[in-house]
């Protein structure tokens, strides 16, 4: 545990940052796990879903919880997940 005042201070700035992400990360879990879900059943409503799922991998690597690359990759390859559905 800290002694100095600065380092409390920060270490309970770094937990709430800590919860913060964790509340991001698992929105976007549960966003994609929908997705994903509804590309195994209806490909309309997959279709429906894919603006949502570009908007949470966005936030994320806005806010520094992915990189920006790899939520690149990501929302390309959910892209694609969805074509080969309607396919």
């Amino acid at each position: 545990m800290p002694q100095r005042k600065t380092s409390v201070k920060d270490l309970k700035k770094n937990r709430t940052r800590q919860m913060h992400n964790l509340d991001i990360k698992s929105d976007l879990r549960k966003t994609l796990k929908a997705f994903v879900a509804a590309t195994a059943g209806d490909a309309k409503e997959a279709a429906k879903l894919l603006p949502g799922v570009y908007k949470k991998i966005d936030k994320a690597a806005k806010r520094n919880i992915m990189h920006k690359k790899t939520a690149s990759r990501r929302k390309a390859r959910y892209a694609k997940l969805l074509t080969a559905k309607k396919a």
